[in-house]
């Protein structure tokens, strides 16, 4: 858009107050049973100011810091695309009647979010839901209705973690394009404040309703150099050069049993990975088999029924399941949507319970490559 703007603190939660005057739920970061959480805010108060994280394989504690700084945690391991993709939902009903039985789709009424301090890493994992989901043949009805209702704050990172590889996904630590407002947090010579470039005309008919005041130059060229720092301080690399045809060549690589051997196959990087979108449909009869229910919910590669066909699993072994994963986010994700299924986000990394980090796994399969 036209330009930058300077926001105060009371301008931010004039802000919120904004939204929510236009029947947005604004959903921010918060804290809740010490952990990170995305819910709904109602002031700025609910941010978690004065927390911040520290996050290494297999490890993530939150620790006060005695700042006033609104956006000093990372991410939560809940990615936003809780809200817009739930992992449960009732598709149909059906119901006996007479000799033959009634069927109905189930259509909600899509709740209205503004996503308020989402970050760039989550930002291009939403673009690839928008590819995946939207922008084929046939398009997810839920995802679609809710993404098309939603107003977007993004919130460039200042400060990495130590399993953040954004900068080499080329997925942030500054949000490009996707958002209505992107804001970076300043704290300078004892004044905190925020720069909200404006993305869209709606957030510049919306800005136009609270207090600003144009972002100086001094403001800009500040807010870039703290984002450049944070690009130069993340806490992992990974070398994408020619990766997809390193690992579709080291299929083989006896590397796999190695990581296989450690892997748990529990699902956490599933659970936790905001590009991961596979489901599975389960049907649900009440004791009479007079009613059911269609519930599609989110499934894990990780499972032995996932790859199930008639006569057992495809993929049995945990290096096979293993491989699959990493796989598809470096290398297949790009023959099916030209694009990488990896954020950089540090997620799966932080969350294993056996400290598996695929920056590690990839660079091994790079080094001890048995083809290339």
């Amino acid at each position: 858009m036209a330009h930058q703007v300077r926001l105060t603190l009371d301008a931010l939660q004039s802000l919120i107050d904004e939204l929510q005057s236009r029947e947005y739920i604004v959903i921010g970061p918060k804290i809740e049973n010490r952990k990170v959480v995305y819910d709904e805010i109602a002031k700025i108060d609910d941010l978690p100011a004065g927390w911040s994280d520290e996050q290494e394989a297999a490890t993530y504690r939150l620790h006060k810091t005695g700042s006033p700084a609104l956006f000093d945690i990372t991410h939560s391991m809940n990615a936003w695309i809780h809200h817009l993709y739930p992992s449960k939902a009732t598709l149909l009903k059906a119901s006996r009647e007479n000799s033959g039985f009634t069927v109905e789709r189930m259509k909600e009424a899509p709740p209205k979010y503004a996503l308020f301090g989402i970050r760039p890493c989550d930002l291009e994992a939403m673009k690839k839901y928008d590819r995946i989901l939207l922008k084929d043949t046939f398009h997810d009805e839920i995802y679609k209705n809710r993404r098309e209702k939603t107003f977007i704050i993004s919130a460039n990172c200042t400060r990495p973690s130590g399993t953040c590889f954004c900068a080499s996904m080329d997925s942030g630590p500054k949000a490009t394009s996707g958002y209505d407002l992107a804001l970076t947090e300043i704290i300078r010579d004892g004044d905190h404040y925020f720069i909200a470039d404006i993305g869209s005309e709606s957030a510049q008919e919306l800005i136009n309703k609270i207090p600003q005041a144009e972002a100086s130059a001094d403001d800009i060229a500040y807010a870039n150099s703290l984002i450049e720092k944070a690009r130069e301080q993340m806490g992992r690399t990974l070398n994408t050069g020619n990766l997809k045809e390193i690992l579709y060549k080291n299929y083989e690589n006896t590397h796999w049993d190695t990581v296989g051997d450690r892997c748990l196959t529990c699902g956490n990087c599933t659970l936790v990975c905001p590009t991961c979108f596979c489901t599975t449909i389960q049907d649900y009869t009440d004791l009479t088999g007079s009613n059911v229910e269609r519930i599609r919910q989110w499934d894990s590669c990780y499972n032995n029924e996932f790859s199930y066909i008639h006569g057992g699993s495809v993929r049995t072994s945990s290096y096979a399941r293993y491989r699959h994963w990493l796989m598809h986010k470096l290398a297949t994700y790009h023959d099916q949507f030209d694009t990488s299924g990896c954020v950089g986000c540090g997620r799966c990394i932080t969350w294993c319970p056996a400290a598996i980090d695929i920056t590690e796994e990839a660079s091994a399969i790079r080094q001890h490559s048995i083809t290339v």
